[in-house]
């Protein structure tokens, strides 16, 4: 009896948790998966990125919707040295939304890290599009986009002398 009136619950509240979220609307992303993504963000930042997955990927497992929590995903790849996860974790979430400028701009960033420039140039023009002026996510990738060429540009060495 304990154990049938113990399930009845947790279906009600199941019933209640979502016709709650159907009151907010389709967009709204539910309160346990913020809270997972902030503590996500707050692992990343602490450099524990392995929590920082377990942490984000729980919070779309509760909500797919979760675009924070996918952008969260992209920048645990980066900071992994993993641009090209990274690009996949973004067009996650701008498959949510295509006008997401953090993810416009740190999709960005990871195409110019893989030496992606012209991507990385049209997720730029994008933002400008959107922004329809100066704005610091522009600037932000357009310094890493001019940062990164300048690295894999090679410098001329010294000559080197051919040994007979």
């Amino acid at each position: 009896m304990a154990s049938r009136f113990s399930v009845a619950a947790v279906v009600a509240l199941a019933l209640c948790a979502g016709a709650a979220g159907a009151a907010q609307g389709d967009d709204a992303v539910s309160p346990v998966s913020q809270r997972l993504t902030q503590s996500g963000f707050a692992a990343l930042t602490a450099k524990n990125f392995s929590t920082a997955i377990d942490d984000f990927e729980t919070a779309l497992a509760v909500d797919p919707k979760n675009r924070t929590a996918f952008i969260g995903l992209a920048r645990v790849a980066q900071a992994q040295g993993l641009p090209g996860k990274a690009v996949k974790y973004y067009r996650e979430a701008l498959q949510l939304d295509p006008n997401d400028l953090t993810a416009l701009e740190g999709q960005g960033q990871a195409f110019a890290e893989r030496g992606a420039k012209a991507k990385a140039q049209a997720n730029l023009d994008r933002i400008r599009t959107l922004c329809r002026s100066d704005c610091a996510p522009a600037r932000r990738l357009e310094t890493a986009i001019t940062q990164t060429v300048a690295a894999a540009t090679p410098t001329p060495g010294p000559a080197t002398s051919a040994k007979n």
